[in-house]
């Protein structure tokens, strides 16, 4: 469940004054370790990868019903295993496929026997056998939703600007900025002579990371960039781009330092060289830790709702939470911005022209 939709219940809950929210002067402090508990539960899942688009859930006869849209479950394990992530009912039913037994569990994918067992070592380590899990999960989802939204939106206007060079609907919003990387980040930082090599990648990943940020604040989007290996893989390309475009004076900046005497090149030679790793390194945590960070203390804040148990701290954190929200429609762009920058910036390190 996401912000909106907890902002939704949580509005609903506050007008209509649900137990919830009235402040029960008999609860116990056990009670309240266990909304504690649940809460907390509740939000290191919502940061987890899922095989599944859950909606909501209800009680039926005592028993808990979900409901949800299954994604496929793509696995190899002695030929591809193909069926729908319902079978596994999140996590509460055993799959047999053609003889295997599969069991979701912690959102890891495990062979098991046919009643699910979970073998464990003295160190607590999952001892059962983990198939290769190919499956569309949210974020796998949300990528290709945001790469066709991406093509389909960019293409049409490609064609547009061949019939008429003024932009029309969507592109009267997109050209400044198309204009603005071009002109206040590419040219800038890249120099005039190698900037349209670049260009394709820098407006590329620029779109990307704000489209698939604004998807992780709606009530079915998935925050793709708080996975380490999606930030990981856009600072390997941007890693990638630069090794093999440089320039020699690139690479004699790092191995022979100008003016530098002979036996300190030696020292700093491998410093530099490990400076060109570290460089990536920083694109990718700095992403993933500021976009985590903030969907944490969103759901920290909402969480204080059902903490306080009163009107009062109930509608101050449900506030706050919607003001940062806000905020961080802000920071889905100026993430995707500085990106986009320190990218530029390491390109025309690169093919910086020699000055001595």
């Amino acid at each position: 469940m996401k912000a909106k939709t907890l902002f939704l219940t949580l509005t609903l809950s506050l007008f209509f004054g649900t137990n919830s929210f009235a402040g029960d002067p008999n609860s116990s402090p056990e009670t309240e370790r266990d909304v504690r508990s649940e809460y907390s539960d509740f939000k290191n899942h919502h940061l987890l990868d899922n095989h599944s688009f859950k909606l909501f859930k209800y009680k039926s006869n005592e028993d808990t019903k979900y409901i949800s849209f299954p994604l496929p479950i793509i696995l190899w394990d002695n030929g591809f295993q193909v069926f729908s992530s319902s079978k596994f009912y999140f996590g509460k039913k055993v799959v047999n496929q053609n003889g295997s037994f599969y069991k979701l569990y912690h959102n890891k994918i495990y062979k098991t026997d046919e009643l699910g067992r979970i073998n464990y070592d003295k160190n607590n380590k999952v001892l059962n056998e983990k198939p290769l899990d190919l499956s569309i999960t949210k974020n796998v989802a949300f990528i290709l939703i945001c790469s066709i939204l991406m093509m389909v939106v960019f293409g049409r206007m490609a064609k547009s600007y061949k019939k008429n060079p003024i932009p029309s609907g969507l592109g009267r919003l997109l050209e400044p900025i198309v204009l603005y990387i071009r002109d206040d980040i590419a040219r800038p930082n890249i120099g005039e002579k190698h900037y349209k090599r670049y260009m394709s990648f820098l407006l590329t990943v620029f779109f990307f990371i704000w489209f698939v940020n604004l998807f992780g604040l709606t009530p079915l989007g998935s925050n793709v960039t708080n996975n380490i290996a999606v930030t990981a893989s856009l600072a390997v390309l941007t890693y990638l781009i630069t090794t093999f475009t440089a320039n020699k004076n690139y690479w004699g900046h790092i191995f022979w330092m100008p003016g530098v005497p002979g036996p300190m090149k030696i020292i700093l030679a491998p410093i530099e060289l490990l400076g060109t790793i570290i460089k990536p390194f920083s694109l990718m945590i700095r992403l993933y830790a500021n976009m985590t960070a903030g969907h944490v203390v969103l759901m920290s804040i909402l969480g204080l709702i059902f903490i306080f148990k009163n009107w009062i701290g109930g509608t101050l954190s449900f506030g706050l939470a919607f003001s940062l929200s806000l905020l961080e429609l802000l920071v889905c762009v100026l993430q995707a911005y500085i990106f986009t920058m320190l990218s530029a910036l390491y390109f025309g390190a690169a093919v910086e022209d020699h000055h001595h």
